[in-house]
């Protein structure tokens, strides 16, 4: 008995590897078609006020300004360039600001961020959180920094029932994500820790101040290589 389970449990694991490695190889040449975000968000949408939406436009990272991609990059993860998918000194301010009972707080990293949107759904349990770290590793190895980038921006949830940026380019600014400047770019970069909440076609006093700040990183951030 002992012995079939552990043939069992070593086959299911082989199996969950070789589809998981696969998967991923997949989306490093295939634009992402669908995420759970998106079917979750469409179900919860049935029946209520809001519109069930889903408009989502993929194009290549070339498509979509330096600026678009400078402002995630000072809004949600500075060292992007540098690190191997975890910002470690993030994360442990991230437990320690938790520790205080104060409202919570993330470190996640873009590529980490990535690996949720693409490949999982959202929540906090430690089984996600596992599996966000599984694909976070992979994702840096097989994919590099600039299709993670580049999913990023096209899966992110940029507001409701709107995923990249170049249909929120479209949404909001009437443009398309190539054209997006410092200000559009830094205003969508905004409301991205909470899209539902903050809008980026009606900002308030919360959105305009990150906005502005979001701005000053991207100054500071002028020359930084992105890519290697």
């Amino acid at each position: 008995m002992l012995q079939r389970a552990l043939k069992l449990t070593g086959r299911i694991t082989l199996w969950f590897f070789v589809v998981t490695i696969a998967w991923v190889l997949i989306y490093r040449i295939v634009p992402v078609p669908v995420t759970m975000t998106m079917i979750a968000n469409s179900i919860s949408n049935i029946g209520s006020d809001d519109p069930v939406r889903w408009k989502k436009d993929w194009v290549s990272l070339d498509k979509i300004s330096n600026s678009m991609q400078m402002a995630v990059v000072a809004s949600e993860d500075q060292k992007f360039a540098a690190h191997n998918g975890f910002d470690l000194e993030a994360i442990k301010k991230a437990f320690k600001h938790n520790e205080k009972g104060r409202s919570i707080k993330g470190g996640s990293t873009i590529s980490q961020q990535t690996a949720k949107n693409a490949f999982l759904w959202q929540g906090r349990s430690w089984i996600r959180k596992g599996l966000e770290a599984y694909f976070t590793v992979l994702i840096e190895l097989l994919w590099g920094k600039q299709r993670i980038m580049e999913v990023y921006l096209n899966v992110a949830e940029m507001g409701n029932g709107i995923y990249g940026a170049q249909a929120a380019a479209q949404e909001f600014f009437n443009k398309d994500a190539a054209r997006l400047n410092d200000s559009e770019a830094a205003l969508l970069a905004a409301v991205l820790p909470s899209p539902k909440r903050y809008s980026a076609k009606n900002p308030g006093p919360y959105v305009r101040k990150r906005q502005q700040w979001i701005k000053r990183q991207m100054r500071n951030l002028r020359g930084v290589q992105l890519y290697d």
